[in-house]
């Protein structure tokens, strides 16, 4: 441009087709300060902008001053731009989508003076020498800044900076305090712990398993590092002692029929008897240990004896005699007025040094001594008491139960805990088939949670345990099952509200649907109970309906609850018969049907349409009296001789309940 002033254009197309024609038109460099004036068209050499401030008569006299357009911080890059004029020069970055502004006011005539800038305000800083460089930080940290973030607008500073002399030195680093080491976490004490024991193992000598001696006469110990002794070969030479005692061959399952698709049970049994195995071969000589001697063999009763000490550790078949007796000694009205749980606490537990014996003095304690509240609970105004007004007052509500359980557990060192969740007891209805899910409520009853021997949460349900509820009316029974049922049994009646107390040996947490739904397909079977030692998880079928025309055989089966249970010893004598009662085809003909039985299980195959029509029921019982007798040990060929010779009386007991269909 040869002019100073600068031409006009009559639209912004024009203006910018003139602005892409100059070579030096580029975006303008971010910065906080207003852009100095243009240099004069004449000036040979460019001035930096370090420069311009310091005159304001020489300068600003060969060229007006453009007025300031608002700066905004840190504008990003303009993008390139196409170009829609046909210049050779290459097109530079197009603006973004925004509003256009507004056009720049015209230049005056070069002979107008320029307004005079305001006057600069004198630094309190002399410009020939720096702070030291501890009190620079801050200005060194900025350049530093300006140089890694936007190198090409900060040119004039790196210029500068690099001309002064480097006189800056950092302050020294603080020294860090030497704190004392941490201790080791909980997961580096189990790496640990995991180490150790895996090195101890690898370096433990196996040693064979000797019988204790408190059950069988010593025995000299083998060298170590021998392997297992093997079992002595069936023909071998035979001792006194074995022809005195015969072997007792292992139970096994009841033999499944021909033809016979078995019913999905409730549950198979939680202990089911091992299946016998093959007899490991004679080893060869050269790899055989050493002869016992035959005097260091146990007999069948220390055998035995070993046998039923293990049993112990069965909740079921445990000897609880001891606490059951102390519990009965101290009714409600002969406890002081003063402090009556810690009382009970050291009268039902002191005696008793194994934490599952004081658990069950304190469950048999709770039956003698507390009724259910039928009166509050069916008038619905359950009342609030603390727990020595329910212990004198003698009636309570599950709640109630259990808050009297924890009281005297925690008093006497126990760790218990009362569990809230959902019940299937008094009021409830199994699901049918094709009825709805009910929605998500675990409320409306309550248990506790014990911890017993070997560190073992035990759930327990003192409230049922004491009795039951018909006809709203409280039936006093004592019901031990509640406090010996396994936790995951337990867990088909007792849904928690937190998750943390379903304390199931596989650690899983079942879902509300599966807790409603149950194990079963569809509705399952009544079970009225029994003190016979019949399980009702173990029971076939499951279901409530049978189906007469499904052409197929039924079996019906039960088994103990538990493998070491006496009918003799734990239950009230010899085991009763076990009789089906069938209605025959198109139930034209009753009749009752023994069951086999091995000793653990019961079973009889029965066709479909030998147990009757649809609509009628089938029963299970148990044979009490025949001919006016204790029917206790009758067996299955007795029965049948007695009812052949036409002249006989018997009377039975309702066990379960089937519906045909």
């Amino acid at each position: 441009m040869a002019d100073v002033e600068e031409p006009k254009f009559n639209s912004l197309a024009e203006r910018i087709a003139a602005l892409n024609q100059q070579k030096n038109f580029t975006a303008p460099p971010p910065s906080t300060k207003r852009p100095p004036p243009p240099p004069p068209p004449g000036a040979g050499r460019p001035q930096s902008h370090a420069q311009a401030p310091k005159t304001n008569g020489a300068v600003a006299s060969q060229s007006p001053n453009l007025p300031a357009r608002p700066q905004k911080p840190n504008p990003p890059s303009l993008p390139r731009r196409t170009n829609t004029s046909e210049s050779a020069i290459e097109p530079p970055p197009s603006l973004p989508s925004r509003d256009a502004p507004p056009p720049l006011p015209n230049r005056k005539n070069s002979t107008q003076p320029s307004p005079a800038l305001p006057a600069r305000r004198a630094s309190t800083q002399p410009l020939n020498g720096r702070r030291g460089s501890n009190s620079s930080e801050v200005s060194h940290i900025s350049t530093l800044s300006n140089l890694s973030l936007n190198p090409v607008s900060s040119r004039t500073s790196t210029t500068s900076t690099e001309t002064q002399p480097s006189r800056r030195v950092l302050a020294p680093t603080l020294d860090q305090a030497k704190l004392p080491p941490l201790p080791p976490s909980r997961k580096e004490r189990e790496a640990q712990e995991a180490r150790e024991a895996a090195e101890k193992e690898a370096t433990e000598v196996i040693k064979a398993p000797l019988l204790s001696s408190r059950s069988a006469p010593a025995v000299p110990q083998s060298r170590p590092g021998l392997p297992r002794l093997p079992s002595r070969p069936t023909n071998s030479s035979a001792h006194s002692q074995i022809d005195e005692n015969p072997s007792v061959a292992p139970r096994r399952l009841p033999p499944p029929p021909s033809a016979f698709v078995r019913p999905s049970t409730t549950f198979e049994s939680t202990r089911r008897p091992d299946a016998p195995g093959p007899r490991p071969g004679p080893r060869p000589s050269n790899d055989a240990p050493p002869p016992v001697p035959v005097s260091s063999r146990p007999t069948f009763s220390q055998i035995d004896a070993v046998a039923e000490r293990k049993s112990t550790s069965c909740l079921i078949c445990r000897d609880f005699s001891g606490p059951d007796s102390v519990a009965a000694q101290y009714p409600s009205h002969s406890l002081p007025r003063h402090d009556p749980v810690g009382y009970l606490a050291n009268v039902l537990c002191g005696p008793f040094p194994s934490a599952t014996d004081k658990a069950r003095a304190i469950f048999t304690w709770c039956h003698h001594n507390i009724a259910y509240n039928v009166e509050e609970f069916f008038g619905k105004c359950i009342k609030g008491r603390s727990v020595d007004e329910t212990i004198f007052h003698g009636k309570a509500v599950c709640q109630g139960y259990a808050e009297v359980y924890q009281a005297i557990a925690q008093r006497a060192g126990l760790q218990c805990v009362v569990v809230g969740g959902h019940g299937k007891g008094y009021g409830y209805k199994p699901l049918k088939n094709g009825e709805p899910l009910p929605p998500r409520d675990p409320s409306g009853h309550a248990w506790n949670a014990v911890c017993i021997d070997n560190g073992e949460w035990k759930l327990l349900d003192a409230c049922w345990g004491a009795g039951s509820v018909g006809n709203q009316q409280y039936h006093k029974q004592f019901k031990p099952h509640m406090f010996s049922l396994s936790n995951d049994l337990f867990g088909l009646k007792h849904f928690p509200r937190d998750d943390r107390y379903f304390f199931r040996n596989d650690g899983r947490i079942p879902t509300w649907e599966e807790y409603i739904v149950g194990p079963t397909k569809g509705e399952k079977a009544d079970f009225f109970g029994t003190d016979e030692g019949i399980s009702e998880f173990t029971f076939s079928p499951a279901e409530k309906h049978i189906p007469v025309y499904s052409g197929g055989v039924v079996r019906f089966q039960f088994s103990k609850i538990c493998e070491h249970w006496i009918p003799e010893r734990h239950g009230k004598g010899k085991s009763y018969l076990l009789l089906i009662k069938i209605h025959g085809m198109d139930g034209r003909k009753e009749d009752l049907v023994p069951l086999e039985t091995d000793g653990f299980w019961w079973w009889t195959d029965i066709s479909a349409r030998d147990l009757g029509a649809p609509g009628q029921t089938i029963f299970l019982y148990g044979l009490t009296t025949l001919n006016n007798k204790d029917a206790r040990g009758v067996t299955k060929e007795e029965y049948y001789r007695t009812k052949n010779s036409g002249c006989f009386s018997m009377s039975w007991a309702i066990y379960a309940k089937w519906e045909l269909v």
